[in-house]
This record gives structure tokens, sequence and C-alpha cells, in this order.
């Protein structure tokens, strides 16, 4: 790739992702969910004052009491008693009470538990735009369980033009909850294509851009999600003329 090609790259993806970070950051105002409260079903519930077995145990909280579960170190729980008293609870002990519905309280594997908290995402890819070779990173907000809006941003290094690509999107992650797990999503955004100099006639496109996508998702630790995805894009470069393109990619997100 040339100089002057990679510096134009590097300057595309850094204005596109500005743009979706601004984007993410009026996002993140939501408001916290509320604690969760569970019921212990057991004679006691024993807390202590850290989270291990090597910490004293100093409370202990009676059957048909309500206890608060505010936060989670890997096995154990920080919990909060009808009374005010704040200690740590070991999982076992909490997968024997009863939530508000009278149900036995479950947790999801520690790995995916900890992964589904974290909300802002930072990745990139490579891959193939119409057989040839494609950049691109995104920036995404996690605002439940299986939805995510993401800004990316991606350029193509042709060999007869230069392609710069930039959409926001949608997207579902039904099975979020496993660690092999799908997922499909749309978007808008904008296209642009310039032939290269030596091209006699060619004028550059830019148009109104549909995005698709289908793809897996494999959660490598609590921060670190290995993504392989099938996209399919819609340039709308006249009223009556539209430009089709497919592209795979594969990346790596990191999670704050």
């Amino acid at each position: 790739m040339k100089q002057g090609a990679l510096q134009s790259l590097l300057r595309n993806l850094s204005r596109g992702l500005a743009v979706a970070l601004l984007a993410l950051g009026a996002l993140s105002a939501v408001p916290a969910r509320a604690a969760e409260r569970v019921q212990v079903a057991d004679p006691y519930l024993e807390l202590r004052t850290g989270p291990g077995r090597g910490y004293p145990i100093f409370h202990v909280a009676a059957r048909e009491e309500w206890v608060e579960i505010l936060l989670r170190h890997t096995d154990w729980f920080k919990v909060r008693t009808a009374n005010g008293r704040e200690g740590w609870v070991h999982r076992a002990q909490l997968e024997t009470t009863l939530t508000e519905a009278g149900s036995r309280k479950t947790f999801r594997d520690v790995l995916l538990d900890d992964y589904l908290q974290r909300r802002l995402e930072l990745g990139a890819g490579y891959g193939r735009f119409k057989a040839e070779p494609m950049l691109k990173i995104w920036a995404a907000y996690r605002f439940a369980d299986a939805l995510t809006f993401e800004g990316t941003v991606g350029q193509v290094q042709g060999v007869f033009s230069g392609t710069d690509l930039w959409h926001f999107s949608l997207n579902a992650e039904p099975w979020s909850d496993r660690r092999l797990s799908p997922f499909f999503g749309i978007g808008v955004g904008r296209f642009k294509n310039i032939p290269n100099a030596s091209l006699v006639s060619a004028l550059p496109t830019n148009a109104n851009l549909s995005h698709a996508s289908l793809g897996l998702r494999y959660h490598l630790t609590e921060r670190f999600v290995a993504r392989l995805d099938y996209s399919f894009y819609t340039a709308f470069v006249a009223d009556t003329r539209s430009l089709e393109y497919r592209a795979v990619t594969a990346g790596l997100s990191f999670f704050f």
C-alpha cells in the first residue's frame, strides 16, 4: 500500500471512529439497572467480610429475609440485607435463594456474566470486499444483553479504485449468554468510491449505503471476543441504480 493511501486510510478511520465514540458517549448516560433482590430459602445465609473463604463470617441472614445483590467478583457476590449490612456470599449459597417470582436463582457462567456486564467495545477486522482487501474498525455500545449499537468505518484498497465507507448498525445477539454466539445486524451509512487517476473519464461515486450482516462471536476471555462476519452492502448511486457488494471479515474486539 502506498504511503499516501495509508495516511488517507488512517485519517478516514480516525474520523469515523471519533463520530462513533461521540454517539456512544451520548448513549452511555442510560441509568444503571436496579439491584436484584432474592429471598433466603435455607435456614441462614452467611455474610463474610470479603470475597473468599479466608474472610470471617460477621453476619447471618435468616430464612425468608430479603437481600440485594450489589456486585460480583468471580464466584463471590456482594449483598446487602434489609437492615443495611453488606457482605460477601459464595455463589453456591446464593443458588439456594429464591427470586421475587418464587423460582430458584441461577447464574450464568462467570466468563459470560462478566462479559454481559461490559458496555463499550472497540474492535478491528480484516477481510475481503468484492475480492479486494478490506480493513475496518468499529466501536459499539451494548444497551441490552442481546442488543448493540455499533459504528463502523472501513477502507478498501482495490486495483482500480479505493473505497471509503462508514455505517451505523443495530445488532441483535439472541444467544449472547453462550460462548459461541451468532448475531445479525442492519444499518445505514455512506459509501465513497474514488477511481485511480490513471483511469480515463472515471468519476468518484458518493452514495447512501444500506448494510446487513450475519456473523459469529466467540468469547475468548472476559474482555476479548473473536468475530467473523459476512456483510451485504447496497450503495444507492442514483434514483434507479444501485451497486451491491459482499464482504467477509474476521477480527478481534476488546471490551471496557
